[in-house]
């Protein structure tokens, strides 16, 4: 890309918005980053360390906690603290504790930031709850992506047994609607699309069919 472009990819757990990030990002031989890894990360650690929902002792864990994004051509990684963020973020267990830590307006704030900082600099596909219309605002391209529950909590149940991770379909369901809810009904940046977001619904589209859909809107505006 011969300028730094915003494309932001916003949507609920399971409506495939970081495989389609991921893609875009490859398509487009520019950085991706993964915000909903950032706060699953937290939660991953402060549940590690045994956190009990002391304000202050989250306030002191988060000024030693540092965010890079590294990209090379083929893909990006994200680490904390130096270390590449895995697939041990990837449980519901904690998946549910990042969804509840991203109520605390400490740690949106704390995280928007670093998310703000990484984009100064570079051009990047950004995925999350929030990204169009809260962090980058004045991204180049928006896009909220959904799909019915029952489709997301096949989705997640096939992604998670993927990574050896044995699971319920039902208590998938459960924890997703579960998610759902209170990631659209917090008082700070809930889930939402942005006013000028473009929406689809990929319940019943292809991975293939939901790319081509946004890199013909991102090729033919740009």
């Amino acid at each position: 890309m011969h300028k730094k472009l915003i494309i932001t990819i916003d949507g609920p757990a399971g409506s495939g918005k970081t495989t389609i990030a991921k893609l875009i990002s490859n398509k487009l031989k520019i950085a991706y980053l993964d915000t909903g890894a950032m706060y699953r990360g937290v939660a991953f650690a402060l549940n590690k360390m045994g956190w009990s929902g002391n304000k202050e002792k989250i306030k002191s864990f988060l000024q030693d906690i540092r965010f890079d994004l590294v990209y090379k051509e083929g893909g990006s990684l994200l680490r904390m603290n130096g270390n590449v963020l895995g697939d041990e973020i990837r449980t519901e267990e904690v998946g549910l504790m990042a969804s509840n830590i991203a109520k605390l307006q400490i740690v949106r704030k704390y995280l928007t930031k670093v998310q703000r900082r990484i984009a100064r600099d570079v051009s990047l596909v950004a995925e999350g709850r929030d990204m169009g219309s809260v962090v980058f605002p004045n991204a180049d391209f928006k896009f909220f992506l959904d799909a019915s529950p029952e489709i997301r909590a096949k989705r997640r149940v096939e992604q998670l047994r993927e990574l050896g991770i044995s699971v319920n379909y039902q208590d998938i369901l459960e924890e997703l609607q579960k998610r759902d809810i209170q990631d659209s009904t917090r008082a700070i940046s809930p889930l939402r699309p942005a006013e000028d977001a473009i929406k689809i619904d990929t319940s019943n589209l292809t991975l293939s069919q939901v790319l081509d859909k946004i890199m013909w809107y991102v090729k033919g505006h740009s």
